[in-house]
């Protein structure tokens, strides 16, 4: 089915809000309406209209005069088998001892290196990421020098893939959980097709707040690749859940965000070890 998308910008939250709103009234109404800050402290605002039949440029036109908006830019989309494209562009990934890859590449694993199988519909996770890619270098680093993780969780999983990759290098089994139920059941189904069911165990939860890891801690490695924010928040409970001696590996961290975040953690109990970046992002080991 063809899909034409409809983008404009303007000056200004409330503006751009109600552009937004006036745009239900088009005919054909737009699919889905999509407002966003351009993030260069320009002040602008992008709106922006999804349509399955070709929208009305007049009616657009008389919107962003009304509004004060920019003319929009109406382009039709490629109808593109998603799926198949992310099969083709998303390579295998290599991470120290770690190859993440796609069942369509399953018959590419180097000898020697330790597979992890991430469904190619599942794009996120998928190591090609610079926050993933970092926390598989930071645990290959910790392995290669000796460490075992003997109790290890992975909070904010997603797809767990660096759950699975402790539970492929190490004999005890892992915890791993996500605030939201649709990427534990897609964590669940990765188990499944790695063959790690039973060594690695998905719960639903928020930060530590789950029977199952409240009674597992103190661990001695914790996974966090999520956001700045909910890294801070999660700052307390990481110094109580994680014994002395142990480690945290955080990323979802912008480089600009990194001091700050490392300074949270140094206030509860952690010492920078490293600090790496991979494009935009940082990844931190950090030592209780």
């Amino acid at each position: 089915m063809p899909t034409w998308t409809a983008l404009t910008t303007l000056s200004g939250q409330d503006a751009a809000d109600a552009l937004g709103l006036a745009m239900e009234t088009l005919s054909p109404e737009p699919t889905g309406i999509g407002i966003f800050e351009v993030e260069d402290n320009s002040g602008l605002w992008e709106v922006g209209g999804y349509f399955t039949e070709q929208p009305d440029h007049a009616g657009l036109a008389l919107l962003a005069r009304l509004h004060g908006a920019k003319d929009f830019t109406v382009s039709e989309l490629p109808e593109i088998d998603w799926v198949a494209h992310v099969k083709r562009e998303l390579a295998p990934v290599e991470a120290g001892q770690f190859y993440v890859h796609g069942d369509h590449d399953t018959d590419t694993l180097p000898e020697g290196k330790v597979g992890l199988l991430i469904e190619a519909a599942m794009a996120f996770g998928t190591g090609h990421h610079g926050t993933t890619l970092g926390c598989l270098r930071a645990l290959d680093r910790l392995a290669g020098q000796g460490f075992v993780g003997e109790n290890v969780a992975d909070i904010g999983c997603g797809t767990a893939v660096l759950a699975m990759a402790a539970a492929k290098i190490w004999p005890n089994p892992v915890l791993a959980s996500d605030i939201d139920e649709v990427a534990v059941d897609v964590a669940k189904a990765n188990v499944a097709a790695n063959g790690l069911v039973g060594r690695v165990n998905c719960v639903e939860a928020a930060g530590f707040d789950a029977p199952e890891l409240r009674e597992a801690a103190p661990f001695d490695l914790v996974f966090a690749n999520i956001l700045k924010g909910p890294l801070i928040g999660l700052a307390p409970d990481m110094g109580q859940s994680i014994r002395r001696g142990g480690y945290a590996i955080l990323s979802g961290i912008l480089n600009p965000q990194a001091d700050e975040v490392i300074s949270v953690y140094q206030q509860n109990g952690f010492n920078l070890v490293s600090r790496d970046e991979i494009v935009d992002w940082t990844t931190l080991i950090l030592a209780k």
